[in-house]
C-alpha cells in the first residue's frame, strides 16, 4: 500500500492579527467631541463665541460674500428653533369641523351620527 498524504490548502483571506475594528472605536464623529476638541484649542472659548468673533470680523474687512454665508448659517441655525405655527379657530369653527369630522367618520364606519 502506498501511503498518501494530503494537504489541505488554506482558505484565501481570513482573519489577520491586528485587523479590524479597535474595541470602543467609532466610525463617526461626535459633534460634541468636535466643539469640546475646538473649545480647547481656542482657548476655552466657546464655538457660540468663536462664531460671533469671526462674524464681526467679517464685517470689519467688508467681506460681503462672507458676511453673506455667515447670515445664511446663523439665520438657518436660528430661524429652525424659533418656528413656531400658531392656529386660532372660533369655537364655532371648532364645532363645524367637529360635527364634519363625526359626519366622516360615520360615512367610513357605517354608523349613526349620534
Amino acid at each position: 500500500m502506498e501511503k498518501t498524504t494530503t494537504t489541505v490548502k488554506k482558505a484565501k483571506g481570513g482573519a489577520r492579527p491586528g485587523a479590524g475594528r479597535k474595541k470602543d472605536g467609532r466610525n463617526q464623529l461626535s459633534v460634541g467631541g468636535l466643539l469640546e476638541m475646538l473649545e480647547i484649542k481656542a482657548g476655552g472659548k466657546p464655538y457660540e463665541e468663536l462664531l460671533v468673533n469671526d462674524f464681526l470680523l467679517a464685517r470689519q474687512n467688508n467681506d460681503s460674500q462672507l458676511i453673506i454665508k455667515y447670515h445664511n448659517l446663523i439665520l438657518n441655525k436660528v430661524m429652525t428653533n424659533m418656528a413656531k405655527i400658531e392656529v386660532t379657530d372660533s369655537s364655532d369653527n371648532i364645532e363645524a369641523k367637529k360635527v364634519a369630522f363625526a359626519e366622516a367618520l360615520a360615512k367610513l364606519t357605517g354608523l349613526s351620527k349620534e
